[in-house]
């Protein structure tokens, strides 16, 4: 069995940048990668902002050198990507080597694709290989295959918002137990029509940037990206000199059961993820110094998650924000997104600023970090909170 879980490579692609140092380069310049949709013909494309990759599937495939008639959708090309940023970070020569496994998460999956041919199979059947990689697990598995790894354990999860944590969670737990030597976990998602005519239909996009924890926050603005983490046992770590960037020290996981979408007023579900986690990690509160929230500065969302955050620290709150105002709302690969970004922020000691943040709430007195901080760190909680009241938060630390 494994005592420490740790981190040894990361990949990462998203609207501020195709890789890892892209994206830490854009959250120190605070630039942001929400604008007006230009990719996809949607009805409210005028409507609404959303943070998406500029690179075309076109130049995923000559950037992954596959076929011109393959059927890949949006999902699996960022996964594959990112994935393979990670492994390639992680200086892995023989991915075989020692038992490694692949958690990769997702809720759009290959829609993309499907939703853009839906009318056409029963007139044009080449167009009907998209419908064989529609399914969620069918991105993991082309992953996984580009990955070699195709025969380990390879799984898929899709819990919403909270999909890419759990992944995380899943992984450490394999490594803790001694089931895997080192587990590729993280998570992948395209935009698509059905997402922004879905959340269109919840009323909780915004037709302008968003804004996490303000006082008049008009909603979320959708992202597409990718991001895997390469995690790792002590045995590997020692056998091979890795270089470790972090460890995964404490993890938790609940369900509020609410309602299907919202989280309870008053955050129990991210409470009770909060608290677990630091039971893991084997911490208290006061041990915690900065929170990377979920903040997806809709109304529901952010007083509940600022509610739970009061309860679990009281008046002893560490700098808290959200980094959802640069990229966008990722979806099930949020919580691996945030990863990279805790990873990154103890890497440097650095809070990224909450942007876009003006007005304070007037449910309660606790206000985000607007300015990006040096501050020397040594634990970074991470908060994914998801649809039908699936919370997850993780702690990642410096030491095992």
């Amino acid at each position: 069995m494994s005592k420490g879980v740790a981190i040894t490579g990361m990949g990462i692609i998203s609207a501020i940048g195709n890789n890892v140092a892209e994206n830490y380069d854009a959250l120190i310049q605070e630039k942001k990668g929400i604008s007006r949709i230009s990719k996809i013909d949607t009805i409210h494309k005028d409507a609404i902002m959303v943070g998406e990759i500029d690179t075309t599937n076109e130049q995923f495939f000559k950037q992954l050198n596959l076929p011109e008639d393959n059927n890949y959708g949006r999902s699996a090309l960022l996964g594959v990507a990112a994935a393979k940023e990670a492994v390639a970070h992680a200086n892995i020569k023989d991915i075989v080597k020692y038992s490694t496994g692949l958690i990769s998460a997702t809720s759009v999956g290959g829609m993309d694709m499907t939703e853009q041919y839906y009318y056409k199979y029963l007139e044009d059947e080449s167009l009907q290989k998209y419908i064989e990689g529609h399914h969620a697990g069918d991105s993991t598995q082309k992953i996984a295959q580009e990955l070699g790894i195709e025969k380990s354990l390879v799984t898929t999860i899709s819990t919403a918002c909270s999909s890419a944590a759990n992944a995380i969670l899943m992984g450490a737990r394999l490594i803790k137990s001694g089931k895997l030597d080192r587990v590729v976990v993280g998570g992948t998602d395209c935009l698509s029509k059905f997402t922004i005519n879905g959340f269109k239909t919840l009323m909780i996009l915004s037709d302008t940037y968003n804004t996490p924890f303000d006082e008049n926050r008009k909603g979320l603005n959708l992202g597409e990206a990718a991001a895997y983490l390469v995690l790792e046992s002590d045995a590997v770590v020692k056998a091979e000199n890795k270089k470790v960037l972090a460890y995964v020290k404490g993890y938790g996981n609940a369900n509020d059961a609410f309602h299907q979408t919202a989280s309870s007023e008053n955050g129990d579900g991210a409470t009770l993820a909060m608290e677990k986690a630091l039971k893991v990690a084997g911490m208290e509160p006061r041990d915690i110094d900065y929170v990377n929230a979920h903040g997806t500065a809709t109304g529901n969302n952010d007083l509940s998650e600022g509610r739970a955050l009061i309860r679990v620290f009281g008046e002893d709150l560490p700098e808290f924000s959200s980094t959802k105002a640069y990229t966008g709302h990722t979806l099930a690969a949020a919580g691996a997104i945030e990863a990279v970004y805790s990873v990154l922020a103890l890497q440097h000691n650095i809070i990224f600023p909450n942007l876009n943040f003006n007005s304070q709430m007037k449910e309660f007195h606790i206000t985000p970090q607007t300015q990006l901080k040096q501050k020397e760190l040594h634990t970074v909680l991470s908060n994914s909170l998801g649809f039908g009241g699936n919370c997850s938060t993780l702690i990642f630390s410096k030491e095992a």
